[in-house]
């Protein structure tokens, strides 16, 4: 099964767990996408009446183009549910479900639509599923007035940001390292002992995004160093720290909180009450 049939899976799962008079919360990204245009395709069948709120311009036009019916949370501020993918998910040892997320830059919104939802659905291909967080960048989102604040302040935790760049054509931040660096690829990325990915290989000048195809509707920047920064819906910056293993989460949530000009993280802990997990065995359940 290949990680695309995965997301579907893990989509349509999802959709089926939608019922009518619903408020739905839709999240952005690659899987996400796959849920809403399966979401969708039940709406126009006349299964479902519901309302929706997206977590991004993205995901706000591609509903609205399948003629869902999308409001805001000014209109609708409480949701039934809200469902969205993840770039790691982690069953910690007290059973909660922790995520990194903001590989497709909406973070901060994601985070705010999903503290509006009575349940948050996670759904991911098994390849997302982690030991510990830490393996994917994770992204900050930050004032830009404060970047030049707010990077030395992550750098000095060990965090090693990089700031995103914008305009190209990936399927969310996936680090392949090439050359020099992929004889170090398997150590540099499984958590090394110094708890930080090393500098070199965070985002080496070999850094590219694999699986490039048309624009996804959700993911839309390119390698460090290229380009122009990536700016997120609310015209914020974007640092991605190459953290390497996250022991102890809450404390690296709390620190990064802690920065003045920082406006949200992509730690998303305990957040989720549920993740449907697509891989060769079907859809697998966990529940925090």
């Amino acid at each position: 099964m290949t990680q695309d049939e995965a997301k579907g899976l893990v989509a349509r799962r999802a959709a089926e767990l939608v019922e009518d008079g619903m408020v739905v919360g839709l999240g952005t990204g690659t899987t996400a996408t796959k849920f809403i245009r399966e979401l969708a395709g039940r709406v126009q069948k006349g299964e479902l009446k519901i309302r929706c709120v997206a977590s991004s311009d993205a995901s706000h036009e591609l509903a609205v183009s399948l003629g869902m019916d999308v409001a805001t949370l000014v209109e609708l501020p409480e949701l039934d549910l809200y469902i969205d993918g993840a770039d790691e998910v982690c069953v910690s040892g007290g059973g909660e479900l922790d995520l990194i997320k903001g590989g497709g830059g909406a973070l901060l919104r994601e985070k705010i639509v999903a503290s509006a939802a009575k349940r948050f659905i996670c759904v991911v291909d098994s390849s997302k599923l982690v030991k510990m967080l830490g393996k994917f960048p994770l992204p900050v989102e930050v004032v830009k007035m404060a970047l030049p604040v707010v990077e030395p302040k992550l750098a000095a935790l060990g965090l090693h940001p990089t700031l995103r760049m914008k305009k190209s054509v990936s399927q969310g931040l996936k680090p392949l390292l090439s050359g020099a660096g992929q004889n170090a690829k398997a150590e540099a990325l499984a958590y090394p002992e110094a708890k930080a990915y090393p500098v070199a290989l965070a985002y080496p000048d070999a850094l590219a995004y694999p699986d490039a195809k048309a624009k996804d509707e959700a993911n839309d920047h390119e390698a460090p160093g290229t380009g122009e920064p990536y700016v997120t819906d609310e015209g914020n910056y974007i640092l991605d720290c190459a953290c390497g293993r996250i022991e102890e989460p809450e404390v690296t949530a709390a620190e990064i909180r802690g920065i003045v000009g920082v406006v949200e993280h992509g730690l998303f802990l305990g957040m989720a009450t549920v993740a449907l997990v697509g891989g060769e065995d079907g859809v697998r359940e966990f529940r925090a």
